[in-house]
């Protein structure tokens, strides 16, 4: 399947050093691989897709952070 290959590639893929505007186009990449696996995973229940699905959202969560900043406390 060429969309798990895609998936690993970005896995793999290196998250330093990355402009901005990089940060935004991987977590727009992220976000398609997500939802196209999880297409497939309805149909097939296969636990290895929801497995490759929580990854890619974990790191999708971390490119995000990137990009917001991080939270300032209350006090």
């Amino acid at each position: 399947m060429d969309l798990l290959n895609q998936a690993q590639e970005f896995e793999k893929a290196k998250m330093s050093h990355m402009s901005t505007s990089d940060r935004v186009v991987a977590s727009r990449e992220a976000k398609r691989l997500i939802l196209a696996i999880n297409e497939i995973y309805k149909k097939t229940k296969d636990s290895q897709l929801m497995d490759i699905m929580k990854r890619l959202t974990a790191k999708k969560k971390r490119i995000e952070i990137r990009l917001k900043g991080k939270p300032e406390p209350l006090f």
